[in-house]
């Protein structure tokens, strides 16, 4: 019995520990936020939140209010629910709420990309510098001459023939959208290698094509890798499909390019003065790839099939588009020159610009989270505190507090055109909830520290893509009594939703 007493509590301290680990005997304290540990131990309810985020937050907020903890997966998440809050959150410390902590460890898991110090903050000032302001009139020069070649090349522009060309509208805009923003950021095939500009051209679209479908493959395989629960054939796949990334977005290839992009190439130079390897450099080159491409193509879908779905909204951006154009003195003849879209033309085209946030309104679904890093006090808008741990975490899902809150955005499931305009054209932003006004009415870019830092760049490359659609081609629904596809509710906190189904249209052009 000497012998095996040692022996029997070893194995009950290893089991008590164990079931501390699975959270077995978590207990809600005073003051803080309501507990929900779900049914299984450890997992918690991390099936049905991955099932669908949506209708679990709902579920949750229904049953607890407007803050509460969920254990998911090992986690504890504290989700605040409450819009009128959301300004403490966004603006309490990093020494209480750090995002760079749980960005780190994503990044790792998705790109195997190890972080280096203040790459945030690099990552912000590089941005703030090349994809907004006056750094943001190249990249428009640069996204409009690579649209045009992706979406002209093959169609004869000196002939009377107009024919209808089918396509999916979510492959179709996708694949533009990606390939253009590609090339935009990570340079051209120089002619120096290929022997003429028109080689050169031929040269971009063959490799963005095939970039593009290896993309796809990976951003399928996107949210069961965030979550870490790839199948053995899909990790075997998402690694082929990583080296083969870090191949084609390689330094050394990208030094052989023309018109890299001054974001892309201070991206590089950042990491090689502090002497990180190349080979951890490429894995940081898909991982731009990813952050700036990943999103713009789905919102791309979404914008057009709203328009056509809704014909007042596409005669009002329609005319708005055109007005623009004739403004500038541009005006569109078989044989003649191609647009010259400006970021000054971009920047007249109110209509369109609600148009986009109503989008984003109605598809973007960011999850936003921070690792609590000491213990804290919460406190709300109401005034009520609530005490929340080191160690736990702490969310924000704006689409179902904000975006569809319908005290916000009355009929929040139908699309409004115009309803981030006043009756005078201006921008609204007054929007209201209990009488008080609400500062964070969308937040599809994130906000804080975690706003995406390519937002301007993205929003240009959306509105580009549109106006130019809505120049050159005459497109509608092959059928018009097509319902708009579900969200693939795998998507949930990844960003901008992509559909169930992919949509038939035709085009062909307007002149």
């Amino acid at each position: 019995m000497g012998v095996l007493l040692p022996i029997i509590l070893a194995f009950l301290a290893a089991g008590i520990g164990g079931l501390y680990l699975l959270g077995v005997f978590r207990q809600r304290r005073p003051g803080e936020p309501p507990l929900d540990k779900g049914v299984i131990p450890w997992l918690g309810h991390v099936l049905e939140f991955r099932r669908d985020t949506l209708k679990f937050l709902e579920r949750m907020q229904q049953k607890h209010g407007d803050i509460f903890t969920v254990q998911l997966g090992g986690f504890y998440i504290t989700f605040l629910q409450d819009p009128l809050s959301f300004g403490a959150f966004v603006k309490e410390s990093r020494e209480k709420l750090d995002f760079n902590k749980f960005a780190q460890h994503l990044v790792q898991r998705v790109f195997r990309y190890v972080a280096i110090e203040n790459d945030h903050s690099i990552l912000q000032m590089s941005s703030n510098k090349h994809l907004k302001g006056d750094g943001l009139e190249v990249m428009t020069q640069a996204m409009m001459s690579n649209l045009q070649n992706l979406m002209l090349h093959d169609i004869d522009l000196d002939t009377d023939k107009r024919s209808w060309i089918e396509d999916g509208l979510f492959m179709f805009s996708y694949n533009i959208v990606f390939r253009a923003g590609y090339l935009s950021l990570f340079g051209n095939v120089s002619r120096n290698t290929v022997g003429s500009d028109e080689k050169a051209k031929e040269k971009d679209r063959a490799e963005s094509e095939a970039l593009f479908y290896e993309f796809r493959k990976y951003d399928q395989l996107f949210p069961n890798l965030a979550y870490g629960i790839l199948s053995p054939r899909e990790r075997k796949e998402a690694e082929k499909l990583l080296k083969s990334f870090w191949e084609t977005l390689s330094v050394s290839k990208m030094k052989t390019k023309d018109n890299i992009s001054r974001w892309v190439w201070d991206m590089q130079q950042a990491r090689e003065e502090v002497g990180m390897k190349e080979s951890m450099m490429n894995r940081y080159m898909f991982l731009l790839l990813w952050a700036s491409q990943g999103n713009t193509g789905p919102s791309s879908f979404w914008l057009l099939l709203f328009l056509m779905k809704h014909r007042e909204a596409m005669k009002a951006v329609k005319e708005e588009v055109d007005k623009v154009l004739k403004e500038s003195g541009q005006q569109l003849q078989r044989g003649g020159p191609l647009v010259n879209l400006t970021r000054e033309m971009l920047m007249k085209t109110p209509i369109l610009d609600s148009a986009i946030e109503e989008t984003l309104r109605l598809t973007a679904a960011p999850l936003l989270t921070r690792a609590v890093v000491q213990n804290m006090t919460f406190k709300m808008a109401n005034g009520r505190e609530y005490f929340i741990r080191k160690g736990d975490r702490m969310a924000l899902f704006p689409y179902s507090a904000v975006h569809i809150d319908p005290e916000i955005h009355p009929d929040p499931q139908l699309f409004k055109y115009d309803r981030f305009l006043n009756p005078d054209g201006s921008k609204k932003t007054a929007f209201y909830k209990a009488g008080n006004k609400v500062k964070y009415y969308t937040m599809p870019w994130g906000a804080g520290v975690s706003m995406c830092p390519g937002r301007f760049f993205a929003t240009n490359e959306l509105k580009q893509f549109a106006f130019l659609m809505l120049v050159y081609f005459e497109f509608e629904l092959k059928n018009p009594e097509e319902k708009i596809p579900e969200i693939d509710f795998k998507r949930w906190g990844f960003g901008s939703m992509q559909p169930q189904r992919d949509v038939q249209f035709r085009y062909r052009l307007r002149y």
